[in-house]
């Protein structure tokens, strides 16, 4: 379909005659018993072994002629497009023509015969090549050429092309790549062969959507189509440049790299909900962890020769910064709190071996020798934690004390008395300190500064994937 669109494209453009049929134009005349053969019009235009020299020479009558070569290429399928390699791979369909001189006959005296198919070893055919194909085509090329009456020769090639493409990964995975095919002869100069491209690009990229088998990852956009001349070792060659834009498929990058590492960030912000201190700064490590494997992962796609550095990389370096900020701040705080910690156990054995010293601990003793020891403490100061609380007796003499209680209250009282200091001495116990206090206030401060730096930095990196 598309080799008969290409040669009814000839005949509208005038480069090919149009073929007359039996019905209708000079060879409805002709004897319906004659037989013709192929060979016959091969023999007929000496295209033997014996003049394959003359025909590997450049198709013109008169040298300073030029050759008008018509390209025409078609995007059949997108096999792959490799990031860390710069290159792309693709497989396309290659139709060039061109006029050759020698070769003309009358269809009328062969039986209508206008087209026909030879080895593509036996003519001449223009040395063309492609700049930024770096590996040799593995597909067979064509094995026949197509001759019709007029002189025109037809070649169709399926071509896979592994060529370099410059890739710009700076908005990965919501970027767009452009990759070129530049076709030109090797050793011809621009006034021995022109390469001309008869289609509009517009049109090349409707062709191409519709003989398209497969996009790989990419959404194919379009292909333009450019001339201009090349200078290479001081000879001027037409170069035909074919751009393949193509935008590649975003969604399965958000939803297996973007979101994952976005959920492990809101992990670590949930992480302030926990009281554990210790059990935090573990979840927390094990949370860092996880973004750096995500981070790793990044490392194997992208290039290391980009331009500018990836959007995605600075995504996930932020959330990785802001992640290790909220760790060590939890080592910060957690730090405060075991000192204020150290600090009230220092003072309290302080208190403990001051009464001991000072001979200030004071034993009061029941009607029924029930003694109760405590610290004595001066008026103006704050009383302190009780040292001692000794039950002394045997365990007939508690059983005596229970049923006697009733009989002696001012027993009770005492005990009533000694058990709420020991109650409000244990609630001064339970009071933060200085420094626990300051890690609290710390902790809430960081809380607002991490949420609003996160929000800050989420915004910014949305609008530079859009405005990038």
């Amino acid at each position: 379909m598309v080799l008969a669109g290409f040669l009814l494209l000839l005949v509208l453009t005038g480069q090919v005659s149009p073929v007359l049929t039996d019905e209708g134009g000079p060879s409805s005349g002709k004897t319906p018993q004659k037989v013709c053969s192929y060979q016959d019009v091969l023999n007929y235009l000496n295209l033997t072994k014996n003049n394959e020299l003359f025909f590997m020479t450049r198709p013109v009558k008169d040298h300073k002629q030029t050759t008008k070569v018509f390209l025409e290429v078609l995007l059949y399928a997108i096999l792959d497009v490799r990031e860390i390699d710069q290159t792309f791979i693709s497989y396309v369909w290659v139709f060039t023509s061109w006029r050759n001189e020698y070769i003309h006959w009358d269809p009328q005296h062969f039986c209508g015969i206008e087209i026909i198919s030879i080895p593509t070893d036996i003519l001449w055919k223009p040395d063309i090549t492609i700049e930024e194909m770096i590996e040799k085509d593995k597909a067979p090329p064509s094995p026949h050429l197509i001759i019709m009456s007029d002189g025109y020769v037809l070649v169709r090639n399926d071509q896979v092309l592994m060529s370099t493409c410059r890739m710009h990964v700076h908005k990965f995975p919501f970027d767009t790549q452009s990759c070129n095919m530049s076709f030109r002869t090797i050793v011809h100069s621009a006034q021995e062969v022109n390469l001309i491209h008869t289609t509009s690009s517009a049109e090349a990229t409707r062709w191409s959507r519709e003989v398209m088998l497969t996009q790989y990852e990419w959404l194919f956009i379009g292909m333009t189509v450019t001339n201009r001349t090349a200078n290479m070792f001081g000879l001027d060659q037409d170069m035909m440049v074919f751009t393949i834009s193509m935008k590649r498929r975003s969604a399965l990058y958000v939803v297996n790299f973007l979101l994952p590492v976005l959920f492990f960030f809101f992990l670590d912000l949930a992480s302030f909900l926990i009281s554990d201190t210790e059990g935090k700064i573990g979840f927390k490590v094990t949370v860092l962890l996880a973004v750096t494997v995500m981070q790793l992962i990044l490392n194997e796609i992208l290039p290391s020769s980009s331009n500018k550095i990836p959007l995605i990389a600075v995504y996930c370096v932020g959330i990785f910064a802001l992640m290790m900020l909220s760790l060590l701040e939890t080592i910060f705080v957690i730090y405060l709190i075991e000192k204020d910690s150290a600090s009230q156990d220092n003072e309290a054995e302080g208190d403990s071996e001051g009464c001991k010293k000072q001979g200030k601990v004071i034993c009061k003793e029941g009607k029924k020798k029930w003694p109760v020891c405590i610290c004595d403490v001066s008026a103006d100061e704050t009383p302190a934690e009780p040292l001692q609380v000794a039950l002394q007796g045997s365990s007939s003499q508690l059983t005596e004390e229970s049923h006697s209680s009733e009989k002696h209250p001012d027993d009770l009282r005492d005990v009533v008395k000694m058990l709420t200091l020991i109650l409000n001495s244990k609630k001064e116990e339970a009071k933060p300190g200085y420094w626990t206090k300051m890690a609290k206030t710390i902790n809430k401060c960081f809380f607002i500064f991490y949420i609003t730096a996160a929000s800050v930095f989420l915004l910014c990196m949305i609008l530079s994937w859009s405005y990038a």
